[in-house]
């Protein structure tokens, strides 16, 4: 599992459009173009990446694909359910204060090095925080500890495994309340048992359904956060460092405004994004990428593929 994600590992309709047949005198025969409904056009990019989906926020339009309905592993990218389904929680309270349990931070810890195995908003035992800290903490830094805190607190039982369990369902009833036929999650913050998957365009109607949440959009769209308050047992408050985000999407490309990464041995480098111009959002997905940079690299080529288009 690669520190700075929060995952162990995770888990398209493109069809290139038949534009000739080239006959053996070397010439070529015209023939009728056909496209699906997620098939690139013939000026779409080359990507490094195993899946990769783009569409129009608005329309839901397709404007990329490459093997979009491939179901491979999310990475932390998981986490964008995560915090969908704690907000989808009816009359979610924001400020209500979460007592940081001892599960949680040593959940982030190896029990045998004593270093970081997982992802980490650096929770303070004991302390207190508010679930709107929680999400900035979950989505910036990927802390498994805010998404351990978060699903123990949203989930239903009387013991924290079985709340943690319900959580899951929770994040799975929400994917089949979606349409999501190619997602299912097998934890809350991606760090994953084997079956912790989704298919690019599954992750980016997600992040599309998520962004429509004004909480949601504000958090994966600040770069950097040290508003958070870590209360003490008895009074007070302990200073903390301040999150930034893992996004670097938003430092580099005009208009980005989320939305998460993620990484791992299986999942290899993953990132779910969005970007708006001219009143226009491109919402997508890179999955199973090669490296930091080249997730980078290929999102920034499909957005500009994306906006390039009409519709």
């Amino acid at each position: 599992m690669t520190i700075g994600t929060g995952t162990r590992m995770r888990r398209p309709a493109a069809l290139a459009a038949t534009a000739g047949i080239v006959l053996s005198t070397g010439f070529l025969a015209a023939a009728p173009a056909r496209a699906t409904a997620s098939a690139p056009s013939a000026s779409a990019p080359s990507v490094s990446a195993q899946g990769a989906y783009a569409m129009n926020a608005a329309t839901g339009r397709t404007l990329f694909g490459k093997a979009a309905d491939t179901e491979l592993r999310t990475g932390s990218t998981t986490k964008i359910m995560t915090a969908l389904v704690v907000l989808s929680q009816r009359n979610v309270n924001l400020d209500r204060k979460v007592k940081i349990k001892k599960e949680y931070t040593d959940y982030v810890i190896d029990p045998n090095t004593h270093e970081l195995r997982y992802s980490s908003a650096k929770l303070i035992l004991g302390d207190s925080m508010k679930v709107r800290d929680l999400l900035y903490g979950l989505l910036l830094p990927s802390g498994c500890d805010a998404a351990y805190a978060l699903a123990d607190t949203y989930g239903s039982g009387p013991t924290t495994a079985q709340r943690t369990k319900s959580f899951i369902a929770k994040m799975n009833s929400k994917a089949r309340e979606l349409g999501l036929t190619h997602t299912h999650f097998d934890s809350f913050d991606g760090v994953s048992n084997g079956k912790n998957h989704a298919s690019p365009r599954d992750l980016a109607k997600l992040a599309g359904v998520a962004l429509k949440n004004k909480t949601f959009k504000t958090v994966v769209g600040t770069k950097k956060y040290d508003d958070m308050q870590s209360y003490r047992p008895g009074g007070g408050t302990h200073a903390m460092a301040a999150w930034e985000n893992t996004n670097t999407l938003l430092n580099t490309y005009r208009g980005a405004i989320g939305v998460k990464t993620g990484s791992g041995p299986e999942a290899k480098f993953c990132l779910v994004f969005a970007a708006t111009r001219n009143g226009r959002t491109v919402v997508g997905t890179v999955l199973a990428d090669t490296s930091v940079d080249a997730r980078l690299e290929d999102a920034k080529k499909i957005l500009d593929h994306g906006f390039a288009q009409r519709g």
